[in-house]
């Protein structure tokens, strides 16, 4: 992660830091093993979590960790649908970064399928194109996060909020122990 995930500079140390691997239901019906970075903090509730999305066979596509945040490099026709959680960048919305450091700076942060579960503006934008068939959360799909299901019971029982109940724009992949 030195020089790409994290550098110098951001607001959460290395050492801080701990690298998680479980195992976890890909959409291919079969059992994956991926790794993530998460603040130390947080790391035997963040397992907790993925052993029940385990046990409820919720299916990720790819569990891997963060790739560099590069601004203005943007690709709205990118295929990776990497659940992941630390990287040191900024809030980035659907329209673009913002000046203030992500919760996922701190490894306070995971996203849960970025294709299936998209950054929605308020206005319905959507950046990724590939994502753009899921803004329609009535379609139930494999890998869609919905209101109440299980992955938003399993962080709601360690505290995190979703960012599919924010007012405004909806972050549907996003979870967080700040709400933020």
């Amino acid at each position: 992660m030195r020089g790409t995930t994290w550098h110098q500079g951001c607001p959460v140390h290395l050492s801080d830091l701990r690298l998680l691997t479980f195992r976890y239901w890909g959409l291919d019906n079969l059992v994956h093993e991926g790794p993530m970075v998460v603040n130390a903090s947080v790391s035997r509730d963040v397992l907790s979590v993925f052993r029940t999305l385990f046990r409820a066979r919720f299916p990720l596509k790819e569990v891997h960790l963060a790739v560099q945040y590069r601004p203005g490099h943007e690709d709205p026709t990118d295929r990776h649908d990497y659940t992941a959680g630390f990287n040191c960048r900024p809030v980035v919305t659907a329209h673009g970064p913002l000046p203030i450091w992500s919760q996922h700076a701190f490894g306070l942060a995971i996203d849960i399928n970025p294709i299936e579960n998209p950054y929605v503006a308020s206005d319905g934008y959507v950046r990724n194109y590939n994502a753009r068939p899921y803004r329609n959360r009535s379609l139930h799909r494999p890998g869609m996060i919905l209101p109440g299901d299980v992955v938003v019971r399993a962080f709601a029982a360690i505290g995190w909020k979703w960012g599919g109940s924010w007012s405004g724009d909806k972050d549907y992949m996003h979870f967080s122990s700040t709400g933020r």
